[in-house]
């Protein structure tokens, strides 16, 4: 007999955990509050970056990242033949450069981080990087080339998932609210939405930052996540100025789309749940991009938006059960939704349907913020 899971949220982890407990046999049923994938995950740059933003204190982060990245090649082809569609992966690293002496000194401690988890990452000076990428500033002192790093359309992974989702057997019900997590005698047994009881097996929460506000949830189960505001902007490369390298520069970074767009993103605001674009925002961004890429200063630009990030209070993502049985979490990815969705998928998958909690996802569980497991 099939299991009955309800995903609540239809953004890249609900999607790709949906995808894979289908394939697995479940009868799966995603909730989304409004267009699947339309949020956070359609709002992001693609990025892939588990060597580029690498930070000491984040080893078990760094670890999951890794093992997402190590999988995503085969992770793609899968949902490419599922789908037939094609998701844009690319395999170009990540460029990071420096501006001046105090960039330098800091990009230098980074690359020492990076050295120190034994990363494939390479040290250029500044006339190695504007080899590199031609485009560059010669302002630009110092750069590490991150090799291992990738990217993806965002937007098409988005569409891809939601159709091998839907001929995996899925079933997704977008402009569905979920009201609340129906719970009996400690167990989640299904939730409420436009006035109906949706009854299920198991309930994963994957509701990015609105996780926290859905009704029916404990205290002790609710996820402490928030919004964090990313504003961008996309611009049009010419013919004769076109980035080949994703670049990160201090202010900004600059991703290169097989259409030829350029996304240059993003601010990181403390602002609620307000995504309004905003004067100061796209400034500080497109100045950012200008200091290490001047020929932006000529590019038309296409497209303005802002997505929420969800935020744990470490900035990790929480992960696993819940102290009430059949209730999960898979929510707070923060940065990195789209780097983490494979091996997320893979693991909450395995949880569901074994109950046994890897030693990957062990150190993301809720308990880390107080939460004590029943």
């Amino acid at each position: 007999m099939e299991k009955r899971i309800l995903v609540v949220g239809g953004g890249v982890i609900g999607l790709a955990t949906g995808w894979e407990l289908a394939r697995r046999g479940c009868a799966v049923r995603i909730c989304e509050r409004g267009k699947a994938g339309r949020e956070a995950s359609w709002a992001a740059a693609g990025m892939l970056s588990a060597l580029a933003e690498v930070h000491f204190e984040e080893q078990d982060l760094l670890r999951l990242g890794l093992e997402s990245a190590a999988i995503y090649p085969g992770w793609v082809e899968e949902l490419e033949e599922a789908s037939g569609l094609t998701v844009g992966y690319r395999t170009d690293g990540t460029l990071i450069v420096a501006l001046d002496r105090d960039d330098a000194r800091n990009l230098e401690h980074r690359f020492q981080t990076q050295k120190h988890f034994d990363l494939q990452v390479r040290w250029l000076d500044g006339p190695e990087a504007r080899e590199m990428e031609p485009l560059l500033s010669p302002r630009v002192t110092a750069g590490v080339w991150c090799l291992d790093d990738r990217h993806v359309d965002n937007r098409r992974l988005i569409e891809a998932l939601v159709v091998a989702f839907c001929k995996a057997g899925g079933e997704l019900a977008e402009e569905t609210p979920v009201e609340r997590v129906e719970i009996r005698d400690g167990k989640a047994t299904g939730a409420w939405a436009q006035g109906e009881l949706l009854e299920a097996e198991a309930v994963v929460v994957a509701a990015g930052c609105w996780s926290g506000s859905i009704g029916g949830l404990p205290e002790a189960c609710r996820p402490p996540v928030r919004p964090v505001k990313g504003q961008m902007v996309a611009l049009r490369m010419t013919q004769e100025a076109r980035l080949r390298n994703v670049v990160h520069a201090p202010d900004a970074y600059l991703v290169p789309k097989e259409d030829g767009c350029l996304f240059v993103g993003a601010t990181c605001e403390e602002m609620g749940f307000d995504t309004q674009i905003t004067a100061g925002g796209l400034y500080e961004l497109l100045r950012g991009a200008w200091e290490a890429v001047p020929a932006v200063y000529d590019y038309p630009m296409v497209e303005t938006w802002a997505g929420l990030r969800p935020a744990s209070r470490d900035h990790a993502p929480i992960l696993g059960k819940t102290p009430v049985e059949n209730l999960f979490v898979a929510t707070g990815h923060f940065r990195k939704g789209i780097l983490l969705a494979p091996v997320t998928a893979r693991e909450m998958a395995a949880l569901i349907l074994s109950g046994k909690t890897s030693d990957l996802i062990a150190p993301m569980r809720l308990e880390r913020f107080g939460r004590r497991l029943g």
